[in-house]
Protein backbone atom coordinates (compact mmCIF):
# COMPACT_ATOMS: atom_id res chain seq x y z
CA UNK A 1 0.00 0.00 0.00
CA UNK A 2 1.55 3.19 -0.56
CA UNK A 3 0.23 6.77 0.01
CA UNK A 4 -1.87 8.85 -2.59
CA UNK A 5 -1.64 12.04 -4.13
CA UNK A 6 -4.57 14.41 -2.91
CA UNK A 7 -5.74 17.28 -5.25
CA UNK A 8 -5.85 20.77 -3.49
CA UNK A 9 -9.19 21.47 -5.29
CA UNK A 10 -10.70 18.97 -2.84
CA UNK A 11 -9.33 20.32 0.40
CA UNK A 12 -10.05 23.60 -1.02
CA UNK A 13 -13.93 22.85 -1.55
CA UNK A 14 -13.86 20.61 1.90
CA UNK A 15 -12.30 23.55 3.82
CA UNK A 16 -15.22 26.23 2.14
CA UNK A 17 -17.92 23.93 2.59
CA UNK A 18 -17.76 23.45 5.84
CA UNK A 19 -17.10 27.55 6.44
CA UNK A 20 -21.10 27.82 5.03
CA UNK A 21 -22.76 27.08 7.65
CA UNK A 22 -26.00 27.34 6.51
CA UNK A 23 -25.58 25.41 3.17
CA UNK A 24 -23.84 22.98 5.17
CA UNK A 25 -26.99 22.04 7.24
CA UNK A 26 -29.74 21.93 4.07
CA UNK A 27 -27.35 19.89 2.05
CA UNK A 28 -26.96 17.30 4.70
CA UNK A 29 -30.74 17.55 5.86
CA UNK A 30 -30.91 16.31 2.47
CA UNK A 31 -29.08 13.34 2.29
CA UNK A 32 -30.67 11.79 5.53
CA UNK A 33 -33.95 12.36 3.94
CA UNK A 34 -33.06 10.40 1.06
CA UNK A 35 -31.23 8.18 2.90
CA UNK A 36 -33.80 7.08 4.95
CA UNK A 37 -36.09 7.26 2.34
CA UNK A 38 -34.42 4.70 0.48
CA UNK A 39 -33.89 1.87 3.49
CA UNK A 40 -34.77 1.59 6.64
CA UNK A 41 -35.48 4.70 9.03
CA UNK A 42 -33.15 3.86 11.51
CA UNK A 43 -28.77 4.16 11.79
CA UNK A 44 -28.71 0.94 13.19
CA UNK A 45 -29.73 -0.77 9.92
CA UNK A 46 -29.03 1.91 7.35
CA UNK A 47 -25.21 2.73 7.07
CA UNK A 48 -25.83 5.54 4.36
CA UNK A 49 -28.18 6.90 6.82
CA UNK A 50 -25.59 5.95 9.73
CA UNK A 51 -22.96 7.90 7.85
CA UNK A 52 -24.95 11.14 6.81
CA UNK A 53 -26.40 11.49 10.53
CA UNK A 54 -22.55 10.92 11.93
CA UNK A 55 -21.81 14.25 8.97
CA UNK A 56 -24.53 15.96 10.86
CA UNK A 57 -23.51 15.68 14.09
CA UNK A 58 -19.93 16.74 13.21
CA UNK A 59 -21.02 19.56 11.41
CA UNK A 60 -22.88 20.61 14.29
CA UNK A 61 -26.27 20.09 13.06
CA UNK A 62 -28.96 19.89 16.35
CA UNK A 63 -30.39 16.50 17.13
CA UNK A 64 -33.75 18.11 16.59
CA UNK A 65 -32.94 18.70 13.21
CA UNK A 66 -31.65 15.00 12.30
CA UNK A 67 -34.80 13.46 13.71
CA UNK A 68 -37.25 16.02 11.57
CA UNK A 69 -35.03 15.46 8.69
CA UNK A 70 -35.46 11.28 9.24
CA UNK A 71 -38.97 11.37 9.56
CA UNK A 72 -39.28 13.78 6.58
CA UNK A 73 -37.38 11.04 4.76
CA UNK A 74 -39.38 8.26 6.53
CA UNK A 75 -42.93 10.15 5.52
CA UNK A 76 -43.88 11.18 8.57
CA UNK A 77 -44.06 14.73 8.38
CA UNK A 78 -45.73 14.69 4.96
CA UNK A 79 -44.41 14.63 1.12
CA UNK A 80 -42.44 17.71 0.24
CA UNK A 81 -39.36 15.68 0.09
CA UNK A 82 -40.92 12.45 -1.92
CA UNK A 83 -39.74 13.85 -4.92
CA UNK A 84 -36.09 14.09 -4.14
CA UNK A 85 -33.88 12.46 -6.49
CA UNK A 86 -29.77 11.73 -6.96
CA UNK A 87 -28.46 12.91 -10.11
CA UNK A 88 -25.42 13.23 -11.60
CA UNK A 89 -24.40 15.92 -14.22
CA UNK A 90 -21.36 16.46 -15.79
CA UNK A 91 -19.24 19.44 -17.39
CA UNK A 92 -16.09 21.58 -18.88
CA UNK A 93 -14.15 24.47 -16.49
CA UNK A 94 -12.17 27.08 -18.32
CA UNK A 95 -9.16 25.07 -19.93
CA UNK A 96 -11.17 21.75 -20.56
CA UNK A 97 -10.83 20.73 -16.99
CA UNK A 98 -13.75 17.89 -16.31
CA UNK A 99 -16.07 18.94 -13.43
CA UNK A 100 -18.67 16.08 -12.10
CA UNK A 101 -21.60 17.37 -10.02
CA UNK A 102 -23.80 15.07 -7.78
CA UNK A 103 -27.23 17.20 -6.91
CA UNK A 104 -30.29 16.22 -4.65
CA UNK A 105 -33.10 17.85 -6.44
CA UNK A 106 -36.83 17.57 -6.68
CA UNK A 107 -36.69 19.67 -10.40
CA UNK A 108 -34.37 18.19 -12.82
CA UNK A 109 -35.16 21.26 -15.55
CA UNK A 110 -34.43 23.99 -12.84
CA UNK A 111 -31.23 22.33 -11.33
CA UNK A 112 -30.12 21.86 -15.14
CA UNK A 113 -30.72 25.55 -15.77
CA UNK A 114 -29.31 26.53 -12.93
CA UNK A 115 -26.00 24.46 -14.20
CA UNK A 116 -26.15 25.70 -17.30
CA UNK A 117 -26.39 29.82 -16.45
CA UNK A 118 -23.66 28.85 -13.85
CA UNK A 119 -21.26 27.27 -16.47
CA UNK A 120 -21.40 29.85 -19.11
CA UNK A 121 -21.28 32.74 -16.92
CA UNK A 122 -17.24 31.61 -15.97
CA UNK A 123 -15.96 29.80 -18.80
CA UNK A 124 -17.50 26.13 -19.08
CA UNK A 125 -20.69 24.02 -20.49
CA UNK A 126 -22.87 21.90 -19.19
CA UNK A 127 -21.83 18.34 -21.11
CA UNK A 128 -23.83 15.48 -21.93
CA UNK A 129 -24.52 12.62 -19.75
CA UNK A 130 -21.29 10.18 -19.70
CA UNK A 131 -18.88 13.37 -21.39
CA UNK A 132 -16.44 13.19 -18.11
CA UNK A 133 -17.61 10.46 -15.54
CA UNK A 134 -15.65 7.72 -17.07
CA UNK A 135 -12.72 9.97 -15.94
CA UNK A 136 -13.49 9.52 -12.17
CA UNK A 137 -14.02 6.39 -10.31
CA UNK A 138 -16.22 6.33 -6.84
CA UNK A 139 -14.18 5.47 -3.88
CA UNK A 140 -14.94 5.01 -0.53
CA UNK A 141 -12.59 7.58 2.40
CA UNK A 142 -12.48 6.97 5.69
CA UNK A 143 -10.76 10.22 7.90
CA UNK A 144 -9.28 9.50 11.05
CA UNK A 145 -8.79 12.00 13.43
CA UNK A 146 -5.28 11.46 15.40
CA UNK A 147 -6.16 13.21 18.17
CA UNK A 148 -6.98 12.67 22.04
CA UNK A 149 -10.35 10.24 21.88
CA UNK A 150 -12.37 8.19 24.07
CA UNK A 151 -11.50 4.33 24.60
CA UNK A 152 -12.11 1.11 26.19
CA UNK A 153 -14.57 0.41 28.98
CA UNK A 154 -13.33 3.06 30.88
CA UNK A 155 -14.52 5.89 29.04
CA UNK A 156 -11.59 7.75 29.99
CA UNK A 157 -9.37 10.37 26.92
CA UNK A 158 -5.96 9.63 25.93
CA UNK A 159 -3.28 10.28 23.45
CA UNK A 160 -3.19 7.67 20.90
CA UNK A 161 0.26 7.68 20.22
CA UNK A 162 -0.01 6.49 16.49
CA UNK A 163 2.84 5.25 14.33
CA UNK A 164 2.64 5.21 10.86
CA UNK A 165 3.10 1.43 10.75
CA UNK A 166 0.21 0.35 13.33
CA UNK A 167 -1.88 2.86 11.52
CA UNK A 168 -0.84 1.03 7.94
CA UNK A 169 -1.99 -2.22 9.83
CA UNK A 170 -5.31 -1.17 11.08
CA UNK A 171 -5.87 -0.10 7.27
CA UNK A 172 -4.80 -2.97 5.91
CA UNK A 173 -7.04 -5.23 8.11
CA UNK A 174 -10.33 -2.84 7.35
CA UNK A 175 -9.42 -3.66 3.77
CA UNK A 176 -8.32 -0.43 2.29
CA UNK A 177 -6.24 0.61 -0.81
CA UNK A 178 -4.18 3.75 0.04
CA UNK A 179 -3.75 6.20 2.57
CA UNK A 180 -2.29 9.39 3.06
CA UNK A 181 -1.51 11.68 6.51
CA UNK A 182 -2.55 15.16 6.47
CA UNK A 183 -2.08 18.13 8.29
CA UNK A 184 -4.67 20.39 9.23
CA UNK A 185 -5.47 23.01 11.47
CA UNK A 186 -6.60 20.42 13.78
CA UNK A 187 -3.92 18.52 13.44
CA UNK A 188 -2.88 15.05 12.08
CA UNK A 189 -5.48 13.10 10.24
CA UNK A 190 -5.24 10.34 7.72
CA UNK A 191 -7.50 9.44 4.72
CA UNK A 192 -7.95 6.24 3.77
CA UNK A 193 -9.58 5.56 0.46
CA UNK A 194 -11.07 1.37 -0.51
CA UNK A 195 -13.99 0.05 -2.77
CA UNK A 196 -17.51 1.33 -2.03
CA UNK A 197 -18.48 -2.03 -1.04
CA UNK A 198 -15.94 -2.04 1.55
CA UNK A 199 -16.54 1.40 3.09
CA UNK A 200 -18.63 0.19 6.44
CA UNK A 201 -16.23 -2.53 6.88
CA UNK A 202 -13.51 -0.62 7.09
CA UNK A 203 -15.16 2.13 8.71
CA UNK A 204 -16.27 0.04 11.69
CA UNK A 205 -12.95 -2.11 11.99
CA UNK A 206 -11.10 1.13 12.75
CA UNK A 207 -13.97 2.09 15.35
CA UNK A 208 -13.53 -1.39 17.01
CA UNK A 209 -9.73 -0.94 17.22
CA UNK A 210 -10.98 2.83 18.49
CA UNK A 211 -9.42 4.97 16.10
CA UNK A 212 -11.64 8.71 16.22
CA UNK A 213 -13.09 8.35 12.38
CA UNK A 214 -13.91 11.83 11.86
CA UNK A 215 -15.51 11.72 8.07
CA UNK A 216 -17.13 8.73 6.29
CA UNK A 217 -18.11 9.33 2.19
CA UNK A 218 -18.18 8.58 -1.25
CA UNK A 219 -15.62 10.48 -3.44
CA UNK A 220 -15.27 11.24 -7.28
CA UNK A 221 -11.57 10.56 -7.59
CA UNK A 222 -10.12 11.68 -11.16
CA UNK A 223 -7.91 9.16 -12.93
CA UNK A 224 -6.13 11.55 -14.31
CA UNK A 225 -5.14 15.60 -13.59
CA UNK A 226 -4.47 19.00 -15.33
CA UNK A 227 -2.19 21.17 -14.16
CA UNK A 228 -3.14 24.93 -14.03
CA UNK A 229 -0.30 27.74 -14.25
CA UNK A 230 -2.02 30.65 -15.61
CA UNK A 231 -3.30 32.70 -13.25
CA UNK A 232 -6.35 34.23 -15.31
CA UNK A 233 -7.49 30.50 -15.98
CA UNK A 234 -6.95 29.60 -12.35
CA UNK A 235 -9.31 32.68 -11.22
CA UNK A 236 -12.24 31.63 -13.71
CA UNK A 237 -11.77 27.75 -12.71
CA UNK A 238 -12.41 28.83 -9.14
CA UNK A 239 -15.48 31.30 -9.80
CA UNK A 240 -16.77 28.75 -11.55
CA UNK A 241 -16.03 26.06 -8.44
CA UNK A 242 -17.53 28.09 -6.07
CA UNK A 243 -20.62 29.18 -8.62
CA UNK A 244 -21.80 25.76 -8.59
CA UNK A 245 -21.39 24.77 -5.19
CA UNK A 246 -23.47 28.00 -4.06
CA UNK A 247 -26.09 26.53 -5.94
CA UNK A 248 -28.77 24.93 -4.01
CA UNK A 249 -29.18 21.74 -5.17
CA UNK A 250 -25.83 21.11 -5.20
CA UNK A 251 -24.29 18.34 -3.02
CA UNK A 252 -21.04 18.19 -4.05
CA UNK A 253 -18.53 19.17 -7.04
CA UNK A 254 -15.13 17.61 -7.97
CA UNK A 255 -12.87 18.56 -10.59
CA UNK A 256 -9.93 17.11 -11.86
CA UNK A 257 -7.69 20.08 -11.80
CA UNK A 258 -3.99 20.84 -10.06
CA UNK A 259 -2.61 24.50 -8.98
CA UNK A 260 -0.12 25.66 -6.78
CA UNK A 261 -1.03 26.83 -3.10
CA UNK A 262 -0.30 30.62 -4.54
CA UNK A 263 -2.85 30.10 -7.28
CA UNK A 264 -5.38 28.63 -5.32
CA UNK A 265 -5.54 30.94 -2.66
CA UNK A 266 -6.49 33.60 -5.56
CA UNK A 267 -9.42 36.35 -4.94
CA UNK A 268 -12.58 35.08 -7.13
CA UNK A 269 -14.50 38.16 -5.90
Amino acid sequence: MAGHSKWANIKRQKARVDAVKGKVFTKISREIIVAARSGVPDPEGNFQLRTAIDKAKAAGIPNDNIERAIAKGAGKLGADHAALEAIRYEGYGPGGVAILIEALTDNRNRTAADLRVAFSKNGGNLGETGCVGWMFEQKGVVEVSLTPVETGRKRRSETVAIQEDELLEAFLEGGADTYELVETEDGTSAEAMTEVANLETLSQTLKDKHYNVSRVELRWIPGNTLEVSDPDQARSLLKLMDALEDLDDVQSVTANFEMTDELLSLSVA
